[in-house]
């Protein structure tokens, strides 16, 4: 997974640090999302290992523990959110541009889009800021095991909170995909029933559901691996049984793969990013043999 991630990760910077795919605000959005996705991938596994770590009693400093405990699980949270709502962004730059057409402004497009990802970004942190004050680390008292143990722990009305904006988080970019990807359809079956009206709008409509049908299972996809981590954000407690523990490390682990996919989900169905893409591919072939020559 962690290597699936890596090579994900390294593609989607090389395709959108092209300058061409960032003409536009989609662009933009997706440039960011896969240094954030690579940033995900950075603080998961040093998470995996401190906690390796950590039970081998190789790592037992309570100070670092305790940052690791405060800014790891905060910065994933973080994160993850943060790609979910830049996924949301992407659709609704799609929509403008089929709502607007050639008076799309794409200098204008990719101004708002710094601006829309900072506000974003600071929202979310602002949102999450109080799960690091309710963690602390515990030790173990069973004798067997004396590990330390990362925990949280809210007030009847903090767990409220939490619950509210995890499933706030969750559905806004989820619907703000869904909308966006049956507005684009229906508004291209109307534009086309225009231009062509010897077909009806329902072969239209099958025709558009065709041509976008990589956007459709994009979504379905998406929304599919998403599901285990809002499943796991309502799960408290501790497991003691090796079979639920790895049920839950898996499902874990799971809710990571939407923010590793951008290059599958947003770089391979486009023909414009895998023109970059292979543009780019053959320039890093070719200084490689260079260096190799050399």
């Amino acid at each position: 997974m962690f290597i699936f991630g890596l090579i994900s990760g390294i593609l989607s910077i090389l395709t959108f640090h092209m300058k061409k795919t960032r003409n536009v605000g989609c662009g933009f959005y997706l440039f960011i999302s896969s240094w954030n996705s690579m940033l995900i991938l950075i603080i998961l596994i040093i998470k995996f290992w401190q906690l390796i770590l950590s039970q081998m009693f190789i790592l037992n400093n309570r100070s670092i523990l305790y940052m690791n405990c405060l800014i790891l699980d905060l910065i994933i949270q973080v994160c993850l959110t943060f790609n979910d709502y830049l996924y949301g962004c992407v659709s609704i730059e799609r929509v403008l541009t089929v709502h607007k057409g050639i008076n799309f402004n794409k200098i204008k497009s990719k101004q708002i889009a710094k601006w829309i990802s900072l506000c974003i970004f600071i929202l979310i942190m602002l949102t999450h800021i109080h799960d690091p004050i309710h963690r602390h680390l515990i030790d173990d008292i069973d004798i067997d095991e004396q590990r330390i143990w990362c925990v949280v722990q809210y007030s009847s009305s903090i767990h409220i909170y939490n619950s509210f904006i995890t499933l706030f988080h969750f559905l806004v970019p989820l619907l703000i995909n869904i909308i966006s990807t049956i507005y684009i359809i229906i508004s291209m079956a109307r534009t086309r029933l225009t231009i062509q009206p010897r077909l009806t709008f329902k072969e239209h409509l099958q025709l558009q559901l065709k041509k976008h049908q990589s956007h459709l299972i994009a979504l379905c996809t998406l929304v599919f691996l998403a599901l285990p981590r809002l499943i796991i954000s309502f799960i408290s407690g501790c497991m003691k049984s090796p079979n639920h523990s790895w049920l839950f490390l898996s499902s874990y682990l799971f809710a990571f793969l939407p923010s590793m996919i951008t290059f599958i989900i947003f770089v391979l169905p486009s023909k414009m990013y895998k023109k970059q893409f292979n543009t780019v591919l053959d320039q890093t072939v070719r200084r490689l043999r260079t260096i190799y020559r050399r």
